[in-house]
Formats: C-alpha cells, sequence, structure tokens
C-alpha cells in the first residue's frame, strides 16, 4: 500500500510539533514515520564553532533538501532509510543514523519544507501551522535554552538577524501552497478534527 505523505510547515515555534504529535496520536505511532526537515541540516565539518554560531541557518541552501527528497521517495517505493541525526548544540550531524521504515502515513516537518518546489509534489496534503510572530518567539527563546544550551541573548540575536528575516522571505511565502492553514497549530481542536476525519479515511 503505497503510504500517504502529510507535510507540516510553520515558522519556528508555530506548533508544528504540537499538531505531528497529535497525527500521531490519531494514527497509531505503529503506522507512522516522521522525517523532521531539521535532521538534514548540512554538516559543516571544516567550520569552527565560532563561525557556525553566527550562520544562517534559516536559509533552504543551509539544509540537504536533496537526501530529503531521496528519502522521502524512497519510503513511498517501500524501501528502509537512514536518516540523519543532527546536535543542534555542536551544529555537528552525529554519527550514528536514525533508521526508518516505511509506514501507512509518512509525516515531514520543518519551517522551509513548502519553500522547496522539488519537494512540493510529494505530500499527499500539505498543512500550514500559522501562530503570531510573539508567541513563537516567546517559544523558541524557551525551548533552546532548555533544550539546546543556548542564552536568551543569543536566541533573540539569531532571530533578529536570520530567523525573522527568512521568515518574511522564505517561509511566510510558503503558505499559499498550503491545503490546509491551522491558526494557533495544536490548540485549534476545530482544524485537527476535519484533518482526523480525512486521515481516518485515509487510513482505512
Amino acid at each position: 500500500m503505497t503510504p500517504f505523505i502529510i507535510g507540516v510547515a510553520g515558522g519556528t515555534g508555530s506548533g508544528k510539533t504540537t499538531v505531528v504529535n497529535a497525527i500521531a496520536r490519531k494514527v497509531g505511532e505503529e503506522r507512522l514515520a516522521i522525517l523532521p526537515h531539521d535532521a538534514y541540516y548540512r554538516d559543516y565539518v571544516d567550520l569552527p564553532k565560532d563561525v557556525l554560531d553566527g550562520k544562517n541557518f534559516d536559509h533552504p541552501d543551509s539544509l540537504e533538501t536533496d537526501l530529503l527528497i531521496r528519502h522521502v521517495k524512497a519510503l513511498k517505493a517501500g524501501a528502509t532509510v537512514e536518516a540523519p541525526i543532527y546536535d543542534f548544540k555542536v551544529h555537528r550531524r552525529a554519527p550514528e543514523t536514525r533508521r526508518i521504515e516505511p509506514k501507512r502515513v509518512i509525516v515531514v516537518d520543518g519551517i522551509l519544507i513548502f519553500a522547496e518546489p522539488a519537494l512540493r509534489p510529494l505530500f499527499d496534503v500539505k498543512i500550514f501551522v500559522d501562530t503570531d510572530a510573539d508567541v513563537r518567539l516567546i517559544r523558541r527563546i524557551r525551548r533552546d535554552v532548555a533544550e539546546r544550551g543556548r542564552t536568551v541573548e543569543s536566541v533573540v540575536q539569531q532571530y533578529e538577524m536570520t530567523v525573522r528575516p527568512m521568515h518574511l522571505e522564505f517561509v511566510e511565502p510558503s503558505k499559499r501552497w498550503a491545503d490546509l492553514i491551522i491558526p494557533e497549530g495544536g490548540e485549534n481542536t476545530v482544524a485537527l478534527d476535519f484533518l482526523f476525519a480525512r486521515l481516518e479515511q485515509l487510513v482505512r
């Protein structure tokens, strides 16, 4: 059976993970495979950490999207893939990989997935999680400080230097490619109910 592939996009801190987790609970984790786009950040092994700390990681060129496309196509064809694991604390890919087997439903999430013309046609449904900028910034600060060992000052500086400009240039315009826009992400139970009704039909 050909997998059903869902793309979940939206700005940083918009609530994409909450939506993906809600899909996983509805579909069943045993029938779901998740490919996060941010696991495919390029591995700049030759650059020192101080240079990496100032690099623009919110531009499409910072991600190895060609590899993600190959992996999505392989899963759709029924093959198993070895997805990279990215360590955000050191800006490096881990030496090990994560084995992902083809499932009935495959979810690809990331801020830039709809900005990639070669990636968009692979999705059976495209969801954009739309959340106010101030809410997204607060969530990003909390996440990066708690999970990625960042300081509040460094998170705010990165937001002003690259995150916000790249959101306006790439992420926000990509919303027009979405089939379903979910304001406030996982808090929008009405929109999620519409999505789940469709998913239930497809999984059956």
